[in-house]
């Protein structure tokens, strides 16, 4: 079966107005997407956060008019804010195997010398190497984005063994996990959402990971210990409020990792903690950094 895709380009101030005229229109769906890469990271309380320049997507049954469709999607946008349609491109989508495409867009990759991460479907390239097995989900990292491959890189560089690791701010555990798979003899794990615990327990469960080995809580229950290595991939804002806590969790002599950081925000970010840490220069990738220290 085909499908009639309409893609609105839209100004912020329009985006709601699109998609409630493609909805109207008879869409079957309606997506938004960011159409000029700009990342919404901390968006305020209480916001719904939306890209300046959108994309605002509807599908439709084939068996409409194309050009019928175009006119009366044109007059209930007009009718909603008095102007024409934004620039939009009406196009036909054949049917295919949605899963099988999304499932051949992902790839092993190598982080470091030592570590891999593998969607379950394929076989690993090196079987001799630590491959950590993954696949995507929840919204958590896979390994992906930029702060979470500079973070397995560290770790597959500093993880010699016997370690106890922190994963502040889990997510699926990729973090945590991957330190055990390169020789870390324990993994605390923390997420304020409860399904982070869930998905770590999950993934660590596929990699066959010994359940006495790694433990997660959610913060107000983390115990207290002092790692050898620890990890927070969350954000900037978070990583400045809770850095007493994290320091907190690392002995002297320990080492940290701080991610989920733009490079404007590494100057900052490196100052908080340098009142436990002896911080070094940032490792870069793209617009993205990894802050790493060693505690006093």
């Amino acid at each position: 079966m085909s499908w009639i895709q309409i893609r609105i380009h839209a100004h912020r101030d329009q985006a709601e107005a699109a998609e409630d005229a493609l909805m109207e229109c008879g869409s079957l769906s309606v997506t938004l997407e960011d159409d000029a890469d700009q990342p919404i990271l901390e968006p305020e309380l209480g916001t719904t956060p939306i890209w300046d320049n959108t994309q605002v997507i509807g599908l439709f049954e084939a068996n409409l008019d194309v050009e019928k469709l175009g006119a009366e999607l044109n007059a209930v946008f007009k009718l909603k804010t008095k102007h024409d349609l934004p620039t939009h491109k009406i196009e036909i989508l054949e049917d295919k195997d949605w899963v099988r495409a999304w499932m051949d867009d992902y790839h092993p990759m190598q982080f470091g010398e030592r570590l891999w991460v593998c969607p379950s479907w394929r076989e690993p390239p090196e079987k001799d190497a630590v491959n950590l097995m993954l696949d995507p989900g929840l919204a958590f990292g896979t390994g992906t984005h930029p702060t979470t491959s500079l973070c397995l890189k560290f770790l597959d560089r500093e993880v010699k063994g016997e370690e106890l690791v922190v994963d502040f701010g889990c997510g699926s555990g990729i973090l945590g996990i991957a330190a055990l798979l390169l020789g870390a003899k324990r993994m605390v794990g923390t997420d304020i959402d409860p399904q982070a615990l869930l998905a770590t327990e999950d993934n660590a469960g596929r990699n066959k990971i010994a359940r006495d080995v790694y433990e997660v809580y959610l913060p107000e229950n983390t115990p207290a210990v002092e790692a050898d290595i620890t990890v927070a991939n969350i954000l900037a804002g978070p990583l400045e409020q809770l850095a007493p806590t994290i320091a907190g969790l690392t002995r002297s002599g320990g080492k940290l990792a701080l991610s989920g950081l733009l490079k404007e925000q590494a100057e900052t970010i490196s100052r908080c903690y340098s009142e436990w840490f002896t911080m070094q220069a940032p490792d870069v990738e793209g617009d993205w950094v990894v802050l790493t220290g060693i505690k006093h």
